[in-house]
């Protein structure tokens, strides 16, 4: 897969890779350079950001490029199919194995086997597949015999996986030996500059003549893509045949999610979205925790989860220590005992342990607050009370 010339715009375009950032430029960039050698790629990022792309991308460029490169989706099969899938089985090993059958393994064999949605495996398979990457070897299901296959392993997933070894649902070994080169493709939002450049090459190869308004672009632009690509191309695809007559496509035309903005959120991204915001605005915003965050919990504005999930976001930063969370959240040290009561009589602890061994902390950065927040008052008199912590105490008595 060769990258061709960067335009006069500055996109640069390389098959299914249309760029106009410079995030994905250094991406693309360390992706050729991971090419060159056999390392074990884990690639990163959100449902519809290109994992599978930036896969088969590596593949094209690498001195394998001339063997097979085969994807097996790891979260579309048993584990049981899964093994077999993978690994091959002969005749007769279980019920329905009418034939010998041959494994993903074994075909990509001199080549590039990508698997994809790793995090999805069980347990059981996670060993089976760490027993293949430390010795090479394979054994069908049912198979007394092994062999030695030569593959490269490209992982991808859209999970947390040092968040499943924490918890207990992804091997910690298995991900020193798939993270050997680690990739991750940022979100669309992240990387405006490519919405764009993504569009304008998707309208082109549907040989329609239209053209999208400069109102239209922003509200394209404005959009968080929780989709990502993925949901680029649909909706460039759904404007493209239900265009106008004249080829103008403006704002009226759009889909109304795109012009409603980020409220119809998914459900999951929307409470990782305001666990972040919450602990921006307390760690950096000069928002206060029991006159803000929790006036919002008592009003039913934010969940027991939204609170769960602040908490896991403190102790990470301060590793593990709850007394530490009240100095990061600004509560007074004579409230740690209130602080407590509130968090178990509402069941939002987090276990601190696993935060305890933490090699970084993690350094707050400046946010905007969520709009369910208000707008901080003026400084009040000192010994002024507000109203919200007045509230605060006669809940917590």
């Amino acid at each position: 897969m060769e990258r061709r010339p960067s335009s006069p715009s500055g996109d640069t375009e390389s098959h299914s890779f249309v760029i106009a950032s410079a995030v994905m430029r250094e991406l693309l960039e360390f992706a050729q350079r991971a090419a060159a050698g056999d390392a074990k790629v884990l690639i990163t990022g959100e449902t519809g950001v290109g994992k599978d792309v930036l896969a088969n991308y590596i593949h094209r460029n690498s001195p394998r490029r001339s063997a097979e490169y085969v994807a097996v989706n790891c979260a579309g099969l048993t584990e049981s199919l899964l093994e077999s899938e993978l690994f091959g089985h002969v005749k007769g090993s279980f019920t329905g194995a009418f034939r010998d059958k041959v494994g993903k393994v074994l075909l990509a064999h001199g080549g590039t086997l990508f698997l994809d949605e790793v995090g999805e495996m069980s347990l059981r398979m996670q060993a089976l597949l760490l027993r293949f990457l430390e010795n090479g070897e394979i054994q069908p299901v049912g198979s007394d015999t092994t062999r030695i296959v030569d593959v490269r392993i490209i992982a991808a997933t859209n999970r947390d996986l040092s968040e499943m070894v924490r918890a207990g649902q992804f091997r910690e070994d298995l991900l020193y030996r798939l993270q050997v080169i680690h990739l991750h493709v940022p979100a669309l939002r992240e990387r405006r500059q490519d919405i764009r450049a993504i569009a304008t090459r998707l309208i082109a190869t549907s040989k329609r003549n239209v053209a999208p308004t400069e109102e239209a672009w922003k509200a394209l632009e404005r959009y968080r893509w929780p989709g990502n690509v993925r949901e680029l191309q649909n909706v460039i695809e759904q404007l493209v045949w239900r265009s106008p007559a004249d080829g103008t496509i403006d704002v009226k035309h759009l889909p109304n999610v795109i012009t409603a903005g980020s409220a119809l959120l998914p459900a999951r991204e929307r409470r990782r979205q305001i666990a972040d915001e919450l602990y921006h605005a307390l760690v950096s915003g000069g928002y206060s925790f029991w006159e803000h965050i929790h006036s919002l919990f008592l009003n039913r504005d934010i969940t027991r989860h939204d609170i769960r999930q602040l908490v896991r976001k403190g102790l990470s930063t301060t590793r593990g220590s709850y007394r530490g969370l009240l100095q990061l959240f600004g509560i007074p040290a004579s409230d740690y005992k209130r602080f407590m009561n509130f968090l178990a009589t509402h069941d939002c602890r987090a276990e601190f342990r696993e935060f305890r061994n933490a090699t970084q902390e993690v350094k707050p950065r400046p946010r905007t607050a969520l709009s369910l927040l208000p707008p901080l008052p003026e400084p009040r008199a000192t010994g002024q009370r507000s109203e919200g912590d007045q509230t605060a105490d006669k809940v917590a008595s």
